[in-house]
């Protein structure tokens, strides 16, 4: 076996579903944790991927807890997506939305509008 032989081998190539089902799991991850314990379980993150090369670009749906300090949720939120889309699928994240589809109370008792 050459150098060569090493250069030319095959890549392993990850569907953009793959990477959106990733992206929607590190997401229901990030979620859980600042909702808490005893809040009610949100509806499962919705991703979409589109690739470009190696690089992907996401757009995420999640439903969050509330009341919880947004900026930091979503820092924390961006930044795990980010890390396990890259470890796992193996591509860079060039860009990632994130629409806040609802927010969730955590008190269950305080579930509807006064």
């Amino acid at each position: 076996m050459t150098g060569l032989d090493t250069l030319v081998r095959g890549s392993t190539t990850v569907p953009r579903q793959v990477v959106a089902r990733i992206a929607e799991q590190a997401a229901a991850e990030t979620a859980a944790s600042a909702a808490g314990r005893g809040a009610r379980p949100a509806a499962r993150p919705d991703a979409d991927c589109e690739l470009y090369g190696r690089t992907a670009v996401l757009r995420l749906e999640v439903d969050l807890a509330h009341p919880v300090p947004l900026a930091a949720t979503l820092r924390s939120l961006r930044a795990h997506v980010v890390r396990r889309v890259e470890a796992l699928a193996g591509v860079s994240v060039g860009r990632l939305d994130v629409e806040i589809r609802a927010l969730r109370p955590q008190d269950p008792a305080r579930g509807g509008l006064r």
